[in-house]
């Protein structure tokens, strides 16, 4: 017997079935499918634990990293990713010389936004002094990627470059202008001739280039789930595949061309796992049209979310960047973007872009996310995990295929639909506190301004089919106008919290009050609670505060809020007087009394705050 096995002869195992019982004995009594099931808001159910028994039968483990069809990863050696800056500039010189600066300071590849090149010395101007052989360069706007790889291969030619050494992509999407503008740029036959042309001309003078951008996270930005960014993707590009192989374009040279971006959001092990089920997903697409080599290998670029992202308190995006992007290592993604914190409400700075680019640095070189493929292989939950999306995700691409295909099921608004379908969810349980957004609708600073530094374009969502917002908007236009009364005012609307009763309760239901109306950027009076009601009124009165809220418990306000309404309302009428939680056995006696609203876990915050910003002439 070995040592490990003389140790672990100590321990002796414990079945499920013991694990189960002691669970329930644990609950006495409870629902365990309400206290310990998680359900995401895809509907997939998600158990407390896993244990080894559960890895059995799961299709998507074991294999080896980096061998088709990828279960483990598409990496054999190591988890490495290029740590990529976008270089988001209108003007050639400036953007060459911000490109130039990020691959000083640790950037190893560079993607150019908003940028049309219309000739061949502007090309040669912004990639002055970038050693394309060794950097990777993306395109993301042109008016005709044709032209562009046309200036990009005279380059190629006239500076003596390898082109097999030159790598980088082209953001060609035709559906990407539909998905935001409800129709496309030209016609979807226009467009897969034009990308015919594209590949044919690159298969030999770009040979290393990718040509189709599947943008999958602009489904995430509009609102959909994890499982529907996956499937819509992968559905996206099999549109792709089709289309092109009815051309007789060699299926090989098509999959090649094709590169994904993916987001990645809060949910931090179900982006793993949304990464890791991604791979053998299109391993097994590409293998039904013959593809089953190191071309099948799956190509992702990972970018934060930009749903969870806020204007105030911006530097908790640090934080949200931070394990989003430990996430898209963990799941092995193939290049990556940090997006700077300030990016909801300005261009970024050199210092947040500094930010974002060190957070990839030090996860590649000082955390070592780099050194192991598919760390996360072996992980119960995570494996589980990666099969419950993989199979929620093939299912709904084969729904799509029975739609007809991506383009019909975007065309009849199948896509925008589903989407348009978690997007409310989303809304509505940001709405209802059930999801925080840390200094938003949760802990939110007021004394932080930001009217001041951001301008319409930031608070404007984008698109009118899908629709590209954060979900953290509807409180930060609130916040915004409470913002701009006090500029014309010169004051903010007081809220004071009336704590009397049961120690405990009254806390509780001052902590819920102070967060609820802070959402608002209201004023909060707080108080260490009050002995009686006479206290309390001359209080609340002195405070000259708009709106009074009693916070005690449901069982108490009997005892307290009629005398304190009536009080209040007798010596100001104007003032609203709301009362923190349910009693539902009284609600028409306190209103009788002068109450005038009722907030608690049910209450729909959004709603309620514009109707008081609109009660106390807060309207611009």
């Amino acid at each position: 017997m070995n040592n490990k096995e003389k140790l672990f002869s100590d321990f002796p195992s414990v079945s499920d079935q013991e694990w189960e019982k002691q669970i329930i004995e644990d609950l006495k009594g409870a629902d365990y499918e309400k206290k310990l099931i998680w359900e995401t808001i895809d509907g997939l159910k998600l158990r407390p634990y896993y244990r080894e028994s559960d890895l059995k039968n799961i299709p998507l483990t074991g294999g080896t990293p980096g061998i088709f069809p990828y279960n483990r990863g598409t990496n054999k050696k190591n988890n490495n990713w290029y740590i990529r800056e976008d270089i988001v500039s209108e003007n050639i010189k400036n953007a060459n010389k911000l490109a130039r600066t990020a691959l000083e300071k640790g950037a190893e590849t560079i993607a150019f936004k908003n940028l049309s090149i219309n000739s061949y010395n502007e090309l040669s101007v912004l990639l002055h002094n970038i050693d394309i052989e060794k950097i990777c360069v993306d395109f993301y706007t042109s008016e005709s990627y044709f032209f562009l790889a046309q200036l990009l291969i005279d380059y190629i030619k006239k500076n003596n470059i390898n082109k097999a050494n030159v790598k980088g992509s082209f953001n060609f999407n035709s559906f990407d202008y539909y998905l935001f503008n409800g129709k496309y740029c030209n016609t979807l036959e226009d467009d897969i001739n034009e990308l015919y042309n594209l590949i044919n001309l690159c298969i030999n003078e770009l040979p290393s280039f990718r040509i189709i951008k599947v943008n999958g996270q602009h489904f995430a930005d509009a609102g959909a789930s994890v499982v529907q960014e996956l499937a819509f993707s992968l559905s996206l590009a099999h549109e792709y595949l089709y289309l092109l192989s009815e051309k007789n374009i060699k299926t090989t040279d098509i999959v090649k061309r094709i590169s994904f971006t993916f987001s990645s959001g809060s949910a931090y092990f179900l982006e793993i796992a949304k990464y890791r089920a991604a791979k053998p997903l299109w391993a097994k697409i590409v293998e039904q049209y013959g593809v089953i080599d190191d071309d099948a290998a799956i190509y992702i670029h990972a970018v934060n979310s930009l749903w969870n992202k806020t204007i105030y308190s911006p530097y908790v995006n640090m934080l949200r960047t931070t394990t989003e992007s430990m996430a898209a290592a963990l799941g092995g993604c193939n290049s990556m973007t940090v997006t700077p914190f300030d990016s909801t409400f300005s261009s970024a700075n050199d210092f947040s872009a500094r930010i974002a680019r060190n957070q990839q640095i030090i996860l590649k070189y000082e955390s070592y996310f780099n050194k192991v493929a598919d760390p996360s292989g072996g992980s119960y939950y995570i494996e589980n995990l990666t099969n419950s999306i993989a199979e929620a995700a093939w299912n709904l691409f084969k729904k799509i295929e029975n739609e007809g295909g991506f383009a019909k099921a975007m065309e009849n608004d199948y896509i925008k639909n589903e989407i348009e379908k978690i997007a409310q969810k989303r809304n509505m349980d940001i709405a209802m506190k059930k999801i925080s957004i840390l200094g938003v609708n949760h802990y939110p600073d007021t004394t932080e301004n930001m009217i001041n530094k951001i301008s319409e374009q930031y608070i404007k969502p984008q698109g009118n089919y899908l629709t590209k917002y954060r979900g953290a908007l509807p409180f930060e236009l609130i916040r915004l106008k409470t913002e701009l009364y006090a500029q014309k005012n010169g004051k903010i609307p007081s809220v004071f919290l009336f704590t009397i009763g049961n120690p405990v309760m009254r806390k509780a239901r001052a902590s819920f009050s102070q967060n609820f109306f802070a959402s608002a950027g209201f004023n909060i009076i707080d108080n260490y609670g009050f002995n009686n009601i006479d206290e309390g009124v001359e209080s609340a009165i002195k405070s000259s505060a708009s709106i009074i809220v009693v916070c005690s418990s449901d069982e108490e306000y009997k005892n307290f809020a009629p005398e304190i309404a009536r009080r209040i309302k007798d010596n100001n009428k104007n003032i609203y007087v709301i009362v923190a939680g349910n009693p539902v056995d009284i609600i028409e006696e306190l209103k009788l009394a002068g109450v005038d609203d009722f907030i608690n876990i049910k209450t729909n915050i959004i709603e309620f705050l514009k109707n008081y910003q609109n009660k106390l002439g807060i309207t611009s």
